[in-house]
């Protein structure tokens, strides 16, 4: 990575920030099962954990691009005042009894929250990136969001510690990141993001290299967001199937491993994107995810080394590609369009990860994990035909 005057200690706090605060995003569904075992839980109840936070995502995203919040204020200043809205939301839950309906409320602020810190925190990133360099330092973020999604699986994977210690550190993460961020300097590249205009969001699917680019996300986020959300519930019963439940925490042990090793899979991924081009790079990861969701059902009840084996796999290759979607509509948009290309991308993305994780558990429920996890395949297959007609583009 070509560096520059603070730029290594500047990425490294912007990815660290991440790492912290992102780890309100999967707090709510790392506590479900304990939730689910403290006080009977109303139907959909542990879905809606995650999904309210996307729900929250979608509409935040749309909002502070609307108003064009991280130009108008000092990026860093929203990203610790969010930090701390969702670090406050986030600790509410704990003063609430279990199974309210106040509880998602508070999963769907804590979604408008973290969309005003991880994309800001993306563009603060790509304030100190270069041509050469730009696939990797977009991984280093979506690796931070990754790592910091999973952490809360790792509070839980510590035997006898209760759920609300799992919320708990959670928030206190996030405060931690808000100091963090604020010690950061905006980067040489950093400027104004082009303007967002609804008007013009149809163009995303009218302009050939941003609708193909964004078809392959779609099929992307269709697999993502449902496979974090429960692959902890799947490791869990797949250990006691096969007889091997082992102690407390064991699972979600696995299921922090299993989502951390997307961190690494997201700066091999960006690494590799610089060099080999990022369709070549998407389709590669989505063929050899989707072959996971297929897997997912002859490894369910197998020796737990054969399921964690095959979930670390899935684990980094299922987001490796995550960030290249967007850095594909981002160079394929017209001009001054990229901003609003961008908005609806993710907002499509993140609306559509709402009915696969709350279909996956009904599909689990009936058929049973193996049958509910490939029909996550249908969304990378999709998305690996749409990047194919990207690879001319590429040479």
């Amino acid at each position: 990575m070509t560096t520059g005057p603070g730029k290594r200690a500047n990425l490294a706090l912007v990815v660290l920030a991440q790492v912290l605060a992102l780890a309100l995003w999967f707090s709510g569904t790392a506590a479900g099962p304990a939730m689910a075992r403290e006080a009977p839980l109303p139907p959909g109840f542990l879905a809606w954990l995650t999904g309210g936070v996307q729900l929250g995502f979608v509409l935040g995203t749309l909002a502070s691009a609307a108003l064009a919040l991280p130009d108008r204020l000092d990026p860093r200043r929203l990203i610790a005042a969010a930090s701390l809205l969702g670090a406050a939301a986030n600790a509410a839950v704990l003063a609430l009894p279990v199974g309210s309906p106040g509880v998602i409320a508070l999963r769907v602020v804590t979604g408008l929250a973290l969309a005003c810190i991880y994309p800001v925190g993306m563009k603060l990133a790509t304030g100190w990136a270069t041509r050469a360099d730009a696939g990797l330092v977009v991984g280093m973020l979506v690796g931070g969001l990754t790592l910091g999604s999973a952490s809360p699986h790792l509070v839980n994977a510590f035997g006898g510690v209760g759920w609300r210690v799992t919320v708990g550190a959670a928030s206190a993460a996030a405060l931690l990141a808000a100091g963090l961020i604020l010690g950061t300097r905006l980067g040489p590249a950093h400027a104004p993001a082009p303007p967002f205009r609804p008007g013009l969001a149809l163009l995303l699917f009218r302009t050939r290299g941003t609708r193909l680019a964004t078809l392959g996300y779609l099929g992307h986020m269709w697999e993502l967001y449902a496979m974090w959300a429960w692959i902890g519930a799947y490791l869990a019963a797949s250990f006691a199937a096969a007889g091997r439940a082992g102690a407390p925490g064991q699972a979600a042990l696995a299921t922090f491993a299993v989502m951390a090793a997307g961190a690494v899979g997201c700066v091999a991924g960006g690494r590799l994107a610089d060099r080999i081009g990022r369709a070549r790079l998407t389709i590669w990861a989505m063929a050899i995810s989707g072959a996971c969701c297929l897997l997912a059902g002859p490894a369910f009840g197998a020796a737990p080394w054969v399921t964690v084996l095959l979930c670390l796999v899935w684990g980094a290759t299922v987001v490796a590609d995550s960030a290249q979607f967007s850095a594909s509509v981002a160079e394929a948009a017209p001009p001054g369009l990229a901003g609003t290309m961008l908005t609806v991308q993710t907002s499509l993305g993140f609306a559509l990860t709402l009915p696969a994780i709350h279909l996956l558990p009904l599909l689990a429920e009936r058929w049973g994990w193996g049958p509910a996890f490939a029909t996550l395949a249908i969304g990378p297959a999709l998305g690996c035909l749409a990047m194919a007609r990207l690879l001319p583009r590429e040479g």
